[in-house]
Order: C-alpha cells, then sequence, then structure tokens
C-alpha cells in the first residue's frame, strides 16, 4: 500500500512522543501545534504548520491529541471548514463519548472518516511507541491507519465501532485511579507502621498485588519525586468522563471526591501518584 501523507495536530506530553516517533519511522509527516515552541524540533525533518486548514489541504491522514473537549472542539471546528472528502481522522484524545460522537457525525457528514483511538501508557509508553491504542471505527479504517498505529504502540484492540475506543479508554483509566489511590494509601499505611517504604513497594511488585502501574510509579514514590508523566489533573477528568458515561458504583463517589480534592489543595499538576502528598496531609 502507497505511504500516504499524515498530519499529526497536539504536541503536548504525549503526543510530541508519539509524532517523532512517526517522524523516525520515515513517514512524510506534517505536525500543528498552537504553541509553534514545540514544532521547533521537527523543521528539520518534516513540515511544521501554523495554520489548521494548511495542513488539512496537504494531508490525507490527519491525527489529533489534545487534552479535553474544549481543545479537541475547537480543533475540529476549524477542520470542519476544508473540504475533507475522503480523508481519514483519527482522534487519540481522552474525551467524553458525547464530544466524540459528534466530532464523528460532522466528519461523516463531509464525506470523509472518523477513528477513535485512545490510548493506555503515559509519557514513556508513548516514547517508547509501546502503548495499547483502543479503537473504534470501521474495519476498512482501521486498515488504513495500522502502518501507523504499528509505530506508536504495542497492541490495537478494535472494540467496534465508534465511541468503542472512548468506552475502552474511560473503563482501564477508571481501574487505574483506584489502583494508584490504593498503592498511595497502602504506602501510607506501611509508613505509619514503621515498615521501610522501599521494602514495601518490594513486596508489592513481587507479590500478585504487583502490575505495571505500581512498578512504574515505584521510582517516584522511593524518591518523593512527582514529576507528571500523567498528572492527577487528567486522571480527575477521566473519572468524571466515566462517571457522566455510567460508572455508578461503591468506589466511584470516593475516587472523584479523593481526586477532586487533591485538584482543590493544589497537587494537580503532579503525577497522578502523587495523590499521596493530599492523603498524607
Amino acid at each position: 500500500m502507497e505511504t500516504e501523507k499524515i498530519g499529526f495536530i497536539g504536541l503536548g506530553n504525549m503526543g510530541h512522543p508519539m509524532a517523532k516517533n512517526l517522524e523516525k519511522a520515515g513517514f512524510p509527516l506534517s505536525v500543528y501545534n498552537r504553541s509553534t515552541e514545540k514544532t521547533e524540533d521537527f523543521k528539520e525533518k518534516s513540515t511544521v504548520y501554523t495554520k489548521i486548514p494548511d495542513l488539512i489541504r496537504n494531508n490525507s491522514i490527519i491525527f489529533t491529541m489534545l487534552t479535553d473537549d474544549h481543545a479537541i472542539k475547537a480543533i475540529y471546528s476549524e477542520v470542519l471548514k476544508s473540504d475533507i472528502t475522503g480523508k481519514l481522522f483519527v482522534d487519540m484524545s481522552t474525551i467524553s463519548p458525547e464530544a466524540s460522537a459528534e466530532i464523528a457525525t460532522a466528519v461523516k457528514i463531509k464525506e470523509a472518516s472518523f477513528i477513535d483511538a485512545p490510548v493506555a501508557g503515559s509519557t514513556v509508553p508513548a516514547a517508547e511507541g509501546s502503548l495499547i491504542i483502543m479503537a473504534g471505527g470501521e474495519e476498512k479504517d482501521l486498515q488504513r491507519a495500522m502502518p501507523y498505529f504499528e509505530k506508536l504502540g504495542k497492541a490495537v484492540k478494535h472494540l467496534g465501532a465508534n465511541g468503542k475506543g472512548i468506552a475502552g479508554k474511560l473503563s482501564i483509566n477508571y481501574f487505574l485511579s483506584a489502583i494508584y489511590q490504593g498503592l498511595a494509601e497502602t504506602v501510607l499505611f506501611a509508613d505509619k507502621l514503621g515498615v521501610e517504604r522501599t521494602a514495601m513497594l518490594e513486596i508489592i511488585n513481587e507479590s500478585a498485588s504487583g502490575n505495571g502501574a505500581t512498578k512504574v510509579k515505584t521510582p517516584m514514590l522511593i524518591n518523593n519525586s512527582y514529576d507528571p508523566a500523567f498528572a492527577l489533573d487528567l486522571m480527575l477528568k477521566d473519572i468524571l468522563l466515566a462517571q457522566n458515561a455510567g460508572a455508578d458504583f461503591p468506589l466511584s463517589k470516593v475516587l472523584s471526591e479523593t481526586y477532586q480534592s487533591a485538584h482543590d489543595e493544589g497537587f494537580g499538576k503532579d503525577d497522578v501518584i502523587g495523590i499521596i502528598n493530599y492523603l498524607k496531609k
């Protein structure tokens, strides 16, 4: 299959390393970011656009990776002003099911295609190209995007029609929010009982309770340093999205209240496992 020209909109903490992997793979790449400093290191090998319509016109597959509903709607309001017939849009953001459905419908009305393809994994898997991609869309569109997905992730899960990718992402992040709060509470409990933190984390990680999430956050907990790989505010956003989508369980209220309170106390920009500093107060 002939390589298509691809565009990437949104070069934040996740989007930048993802776009870099597409560039390293040698695909003809164009990028756009609202703040232009994020585009500087793409100028040598890729095309940098300062206007969305120019990027849309010159590429046939466009990836978007934005922070929230507001940001994604702002971008697609620009996208939809252009002739997008025959183009494929792949949104890898974590947004509300309602916003995703609205954009998918608007794109299809203009005779283009749309996949919602959010990812599991934070900045390190994004840089390594080892994300898990959860896709909602038509099979033919998925196949069209697959050469690029293979450079972004280690697994692609086609979960069904438009909206199912977002559904999978909200579900896994709901689980992760519970894991991180549980891990933080366990570490604080062990601290209180006088168990050395490094030893406790070794026990957690080497036992049945250990998993990728606990292991990746262990260095932060040991060093008591919480530079964001995935910010607490982003997890709060996803918990609230899950609640709005129907996550009505005993833990739902507890999680939303804890993460909201941590945000209110000023911990929102820390990594999600920085919830431990709020719980310690």
